[in-house]
């Protein structure tokens, strides 16, 4: 069954996601090939383009590069770009929202890890 795209983001962004995500997983590991425009065309239901704009973002992030006349390969490297650009959007989406709402309530700094240690030990 195919992955489901949502309407809350732009698809390409979707599919780059989508890509790192099986990168992160083992699923493409380095110097394997992605799969090309048309295959995600047909599998996601997309237009075509929509799939190059997809796999051209992670080129010009240096996760993907093409090779000529066979289609995008995982660049070397790509699974610690992709941990360390998440990380960084980690850390601002949530984690600098978290410490304001953290200082408007008068939490310390030490009160607000032993919540974060407590929602990790929930979830393990």
């Amino acid at each position: 069954m195919p992955p489901v795209l949502n309407d809350h983001t732009s698809i390409y962004l979707q599919i780059a996601k989508m890509l790192e995500d099986g990168i992160l997983r083992g699923i493409y590991p380095e110097e394997t090939q992605v799969p090309s425009t048309n295959e995600l065309a047909r599998t996601l239901c997309i237009n075509p383009a929509t799939g190059a704009k997809g796999l051209n973002l992670l080129v010009e992030e240096g996760i993907l590069y093409k090779r000529r006349g066979l289609g995008m390969f995982v660049s070397e490297g790509a699974a610690d770009r992709i941990r360390a650009k998440r990380r960084e959007e980690f850390f601002t989406q949530y984690v600098k929202p978290l410490a304001a709402e953290a200082r408007k309530l008068g939490l310390t700094a030490e009160e607000l890890q032993a919540m974060l240690q407590a929602a990790c030990r929930q979830e393990e």
